[in-house]
């Protein structure tokens, strides 16, 4: 039976996939196949996808390991499998049945399994996950009438992988296309003068739209603003409370949030962080605490939480 066990899973989900992922890891480690299965838990489902596809693109590389394989559930099962899909050697797909299962595993050579936890039952997700581990790549299946390929496929089959994994890796390709990333090339950045370890660059005015950045460890005192704004980080990671609607956020790469005007907001960074900001009006601001108020404040409420 142990030399049955030939495949490790790394699974992940979002909040909308949770209740089937947590389901189908049961499942799987029950399964005579599965040597073993890493829970990494639930996130963003762009977070969760990413989890898993950089345990399958560099996958441990020991005589004897097992496959390594992934399994990603969010909502539709789309997302996760679009950002799954953006990590080299990563082949994921979303099944809707364990007919999908082998078509994917016999014609991509699927090594994600991508699952909606809105649409399949847990009953349904096992069957697929059956199916997903038994196939192996290029084995008959629905698409070819579940008759061997023909000989001109199978010499599709033999070098498509080869081909696919020498894609230039994101790191290999160009410096980023994105205009907000092109845009900040060079620019000159001001101090924000009663934002200590911030720096802006405004590049339109009036609505005004800026370029910012702060150092990690930096702290925005609580402040206000005459017009909201729109935010997108585009690198680092921070919090926002919101003291206004008594609300807090976690922001990291790729994160939007809204402020409303006049709403009292405080900020920290906790590692070098830029983002875009656009304001409905001007830019203006308005301290309603000082700094060391503001640490204070930050530091309770972190301490807090922590418990």
């Amino acid at each position: 039976m142990a030399a049955d066990r030939r495949f490790k899973i790394f699974a992940a989900a979002d909040g909308f996939g949770q209740p089937l992922k947590d389901a189908v890891v049961a499942y799987l480690r029950a399964h005579p196949a599965v040597a073993e299965v890493v829970d990494l838990g639930v996130d963003k489902y762009y977070a969760a996808a990413a989890a898993v596809a950089r345990h399958v693109s560099s996958p441990d590389s020991e005589p004897d390991a097992p496959e390594v394989r992934g399994v990603v559930v969010c909502g539709t099962g789309a997302g996760v499998c679009i950002f799954a899909n953006k990590y080299p050697r990563v082949y994921a797909t979303h099944c809707a049945s364990p007919a999908d299962a082998v078509n994917t595993r016999s014609i991509n050579a699927c090594n994600v399994l991508a699952l909606s936890g809105i649409a399949t039952q847990p009953d349904a997700a096992a069957a697929i996950a059956d199916s997903w581990l038994a196939t192996p790549f290029r084995a008959p299946c629905p698409a070819s009438g579940d008759a061997p390929w023909p000989e001109d496929i199978q010499g599709f089959f033999d070098t498509a992988p080869d081909e696919m994994a020498a894609i230039p890796e994101a790191e290999d390709a160009p410096d980023s296309v994105c205009a907000i990333c092109c845009l900040r090339n060079g620019m000159e950045f001001e101090p924000v003068g009663i934002m200590p370890g911030g720096e802006m660059r405004i590049v339109r005015e009036s609505p005004t739209s800026a370029y910012v950045r702060f150092k990690a460890g930096s702290v925005e005192p609580a402040h206000h603003h005459t017009f909201g704004h729109d935010l997108v980080v585009i690198k680092g990671k921070k919090k926002v409370w919101n003291l206004t609607k008594k609300e807090s956020y976690d922001l990291v790469d790729g994160d939007f949030l809204f402020t409303p005007a006049g709403d009292v907001h405080r900020v920290k960074y906790f590692e070098d962080t830029e983002f875009f900001i656009r304001w409905d009006g001007h830019w203006d601001i308005f301290l309603d605490e000082d700094l060391d108020t503001a640490r204070s404040a930050i530091d309770a409420e972190l301490a807090a939480a922590s418990k």
